[in-house]
């Protein structure tokens, strides 16, 4: 009959916390540089869309790069085009409120876009220590199930279980710690780069209607 050990628990529970730092730093590198991407290929394109002499200019800004503002640009583009040549609920409305509805939902989409993996580092985050704190009871079971068969309680019986069983209380702790930076960093980036959309929708929009007057 198969016999759970304390080495096994521990090892068990240090398997699966090697394996959430794996994806906690693989995620970390990976977010950290596609928001480094994102946020110069936005700069990048806020620049040329500042620039253009006007709106159809900035169209053909917004068709050659590639960023959540211009991917925005683009959506709002599209929906002033769309606009008048259907009857569907999407087109309900007079043409500026059509076009708010079309870069609301385009802003949806790319803070969907920026939020993918942020859950899984805060659930890393979350249950690492509890995940090492399993592997620590166990041990400390295990070794005082050893000093009930022995009857031996020297510091010498229980030091090298117990020491083993509370390193992967200590593991535990250190998986969840850059997960949960990693996860709080990775909001405070995200709702910046929404606010910055939402600025620019607005300053779209502005200038859409602007536009439509003259």
């Amino acid at each position: 009959m198969f016999h759970f050990s304390a080495s096994n628990a521990v090892n068990l529970a240090l398997s699966v916390l090697i394996l959430f730092s794996l994806i906690t730093w693989t995620m970390i590198f990976a977010k950290g540089w596609l928001q480094f991407q994102l946020r110069r290929a936005n700069a990048a394109f806020t620049k040329k869309f500042w620039q253009a002499a006007d709106l159809a200019a900035a169209e053909v800004a917004a068709q050659q790069a590639d960023s959540p503002l211009a991917r925005l640009a683009k959506a709002g583009f599209d929906t002033q085009h769309s606009f008048g040549k259907g009857r569907t609920l999407a087109h309900a409305g007079d043409r500026q409120a059509v076009l708010e509805r079309g870069l609301s939902h385009q802003v949806k989409k790319e803070q969907h876009k920026l939020e993918a993996g942020l859950m899984l580092l805060a659930s890393i985050g979350s249950t690492a220590p509890f995940v090492g704190l399993f592997g620590t009871v166990w041990g400390i079971m295990n070794a005082m199930g050893n000093i009930a068969q022995t009857g031996a309680s020297g510091l010498e019986v229980v030091a090298g279980p117990v020491g083993e069983a509370l390193m992967s209380t200590a593991i535990g702790i250190a998986a969840a710690i850059p997960a949960v930076l990693a996860y709080n960093y990775g909001v405070r980036v995200t709702r910046l780069m929404v606010s910055e959309m939402e600025a620019f929708a607005n300053e779209f929009l502005r200038l859409a209607c602007q536009d439509d007057k003259e």
